[in-house]
């Protein structure tokens, strides 16, 4: 990917000097993460959910159970540790910040030609713990975007596994995550996460996590219709590149994890798709470019 001495956003806030120790998915992270869900009031099939939506790069499972729970964002209104600018000599984070000043610039561009105007989110670089509008963010969730503060948040260290644990290496699959959590930013200013909300209430919990597979499938598509523009109006791409996104994309699919995992795989308990399903999407939004071509929810057929 075609990346060093392009832009870099000024919307990154680093607070990993404030965060806890470790990252990834490290015990203490996920214990902490277990301690916190088996502390909710929610049934087992409601934890289950929530866990596997951390294993597949979507929204924070605290978030889930708060829609679950009813409680909303406003559990968390909690201090924030100190942010700043990342150092200038730290590459991953100049990285990170190059990819998200590119989002910027391509939903920048599609949003004024539709008439609107797009509000850039913040992204937040953190260290095992750091509270968020959405609950406790901890490193063992993966990266997430939380609606209520707008802010897509990432533990550096996830790309570590990402690579050595999901078997998915490659720039343009760390770049791939950012975007498709940026997805869910589109997703939340065009109104959609809104209705995907007002719809939970009347709906069964197999019936919201198939709802919800089409949200994720519909973030994979936003990100490629991203690397679309992004590849018409600067080349970004090299050799190889897609490909490193499309393995991504099934390296994290339910059905992947849930046998990477061991245990038997269980459509019903999906929540943001399969391999396949994943892929399929990713390249739609990759070859139309079009967010209209991103229409998850009408379609019967994924």
């Amino acid at each position: 990917m075609r990346w060093e001495g392009n832009r870099e956003s000024d919307n990154v806030e680093d607070r990993r000097s404030g965060g806890g120790s470790g990252g990834g998915f490290s015990s203490g992270g996920l214990g902490s993460l277990l301690g916190a869900l088996l502390g909710s009031r929610l049934g087992v099939g409601s934890i289950v959910v929530a866990l596997l939506g951390s294993w597949a790069l979507g929204i924070n499972p605290l978030t889930i159970l708060s829609l679950l729970s009813g409680e909303g964002a406003s559990t968390a209104q909690m201090q924030q540790a100190p942010a700043h600018r990342p150092p200038a000599d730290d590459q991953m984070a100049r990285f990170v910040s190059t990819v998200l000043a590119d989002t910027e610039d391509v939903w920048t561009d599609v949003f004024s030609k539709g008439g609107g105007n797009y509000q850039q989110p913040k992204l937040v670089l953190f260290r095992g713990a750091t509270p968020t509008a959405c609950g406790q963010g901890q490193s063992a969730m993966g990266p997430f975007y939380c609606p209520a503060d707008r802010k897509v948040y990432i533990d550096l260290d996830f790309y570590q596994t990402l690579q050595k644990q999901l078997g998915a290496p490659g720039d343009f699959a760390q770049a791939y995550v950012i975007a498709h959590e940026v997805g869910h930013h589109v997703q939340n200013l065009l109104g959609i996460s809104a209705k995907v909300e007002q719809a939970r209430s009347r709906m069964s919990e197999t019936e919201y996590n198939a709802l919800s597979v089409r949200v994720e499938l519909q973030a994979d598509c936003l990100a490629g219709v991203w690397a679309n523009h992004a590849q018409s109006a600067r080349q970004l791409l090299e050799q190889g590149d897609v490909e490193e996104a499309m393995n991504a994309a099934a390296r994290i699919g339910d059905d992947a994890l849930q046998r990477s995992s061991g245990r038997g795989v269980v459509p019903e308990s999906f929540t943001h798709g399969t391999s396949a399903q994943r892929q399929r999407w990713f390249a739609a939004g990759l070859k139309n470019g079009s967010v209209k071509g991103c229409d998850t929810f009408s379609g019967r057929s994924l």
